[in-house]
């Protein structure tokens, strides 16, 4: 059967962008392509996810299949522990595809995933402690060095009290490190303790590694359809392949449009949705985006928007505020369920002429006429359509997204896999802490504080 497929509408850039910009670089699309597919271009050390979705094996499925059923049968909440692209994919997904009130339930089909090591937070943390008191929870750790802060700390806590509840040798059953294959302080500990482990391959970033076990393993707990994620994206991994003709490829089509924008002093990309549970996927595409093309002092900044809720707040600044930005809106085309507005006798609210109507109908109207303001006062739109919001969507946008960061990034100039400035902030906080091997560099910050 033929899956309804993703849609890309850019008829809504045609008034701020110039046939000339679109065409400079869609010219070049051959070239960036070839770097990308051929390994030439910055950063081809990290291009594991190009073709990760045909790669995964039926062995590989079935493995995270099998790891999922037994930690459901241990587990009634399984905390993911990671940051970045170890922790959003996941919650993206997750909240996409979960009913909005599961966690107020007295029962749940699946363990309920939670979260983990994706902040410093105290209270945070001992609240999560609290919760985890008595509960029966395992502990899917990911990270390929074992050493990064946040992570770190939330593991040692949290599997001190796993230990202390149900004793070492029964912690080590609920516990899966996800990590590098033969380095680093977490596979030193797997190996130690004999935890189930797989593997993050060398070549794919955090932020392109919701298709690996670190995304598919937690997602199989909650009992999503991976298979389904995983097709998504080999299907969408055909439609934007380099034989696809750029008038053809929508991720071509996107990273065009997005530096055209650019080039045309767009500087600022709002992704918005009118589906309450796609906010979590705009928090994914902030990082993907940004940590892949904020460099050498270039790139798009990228912000979200929830609506209609946010047109109540920065929908006065879309519509009037400084004509630096554009919009790119994702639209889910099918709703779950069906449910129509009651017609009221009284009529207080005057209301009725929209009794009989299916509420998805009315959000759609919002939407197509939000678009058009927008439009109409001077702000690009690009649609993204999904025909509804489901794994296998899911999967095809992911990987639309990640293709298209790729080659906007070559577009641009930069190194999409890389992420630079990440490090900037640790060498002042270890500094800061006194970590061993930073004595001069804590002498450096203390005399700077003190100036």
């Amino acid at each position: 059967m033929i899956q309804p497929q993703l849609g890309l509408d850019l008829s809504g850039i045609k008034a701020s962008v110039s046939p000339s910009s679109l065409e400079q670089f869609a010219r070049k699309y051959d070239l960036y392509s070839a770097q990308l597919h051929e390994g030439t271009g910055l950063g081809h050390d990290f291009l594991g996810w190009l073709n990760l979705p045909a790669e995964i094996s039926e062995e590989h499925l079935q493995d995270i299949e099998q790891t999922a059923q037994r930690m459901r049968g241990l587990c009634d909440y399984v905390v993911s522990i990671g940051i970045g692209g170890s922790y959003l994919g996941v919650r993206a997904v997750q909240e996409a595809l979960s009913d909005s009130f599961e966690w107020l339930k007295d029962k749940h089909e699946h363990p309920q995933i939670l979260f983990a090591g994706h902040n410093i937070g105290e209270d945070y943390l001992s609240e999560l402690l609290s919760f985890l008191k008595g509960k029966r929870f395992g502990i899917i750790n990911i990270s390929k060095s074992g050493t990064t802060t946040e992570p770190a700390i939330a593991f040692r806590i949290i599997k001190a009290l796993l230990e202390e509840q149900v004793g070492c040798e029964a912690a080590r059953e609920r516990i899966v490190a996800i990590t590098d294959r033969s380095r680093g302080a977490l596979r030193s500990l797997a190996d130690q303790e004999g935890y189930k482990t797989f593997i993050i391959p060398d070549d794919v970033g955090g932020r392109f590694s919701v298709l690996t076990p670190v995304g598919l393993l937690p997602l199989a707990v909650a009992g999503v359809n991976v298979r389904a994620l995983v097709q998504g994206a080999r299907d969408m991994m055909a439609r934007v392949d380099r034989s696809v003709s750029v008038e053809d490829n929508p991720a071509a089509q996107y990273a065009i449009a997005r530096n055209a924008l650019y080039a045309e002093g767009k500087k600022i990309e709002i992704l918005g949705n009118y589906h309450p549970k796609m906010h979590y996927i705009a928090e994914w595409w902030k990082q993907l985006y940004g940590e892949s093309e904020g460099k050498e002092h270039k790139g798009i900044f990228n912000a979200s928007v929830d609506l209609t809720a946010d047109l109540h707040s920065m929908g006065q600044w879309i519509q009037e505020g400084e004509r630096s930005i554009f919009e790119t809106i994702i639209s889910i085309q099918q709703s779950e369920y069906e449910l129509r507005i009651p017609h009221d006798e009284a009529n207080l609210d005057g209301l009725n002429f929209l009794a009989g109507k299916r509420v998805d109908e009315v959000n759609k109207m919002a939407e197509l006429g939000t678009r058009m303001a927008h439009v109409d006062g001077g702000v690009p739109n690009i649609r993204i359509s999904l025909p509804r919001l489901d794994a296998y969507n899911i999967g095809q946008l992911f990987y639309f997204f990640e293709k298209a960061v790729a080659l906007s990034g070559y577009m641009l100039e930069v190194n999409p896999f890389n992420q630079p400035g990440v490090e900037a902030y640790k060498g002042n906080m270890f500094a800061l802490l006194e970590k061993p091997g930073y004595e001069a560099a804590t002498e450096a910050i203390k005399k700077r504080l003190q100036d």
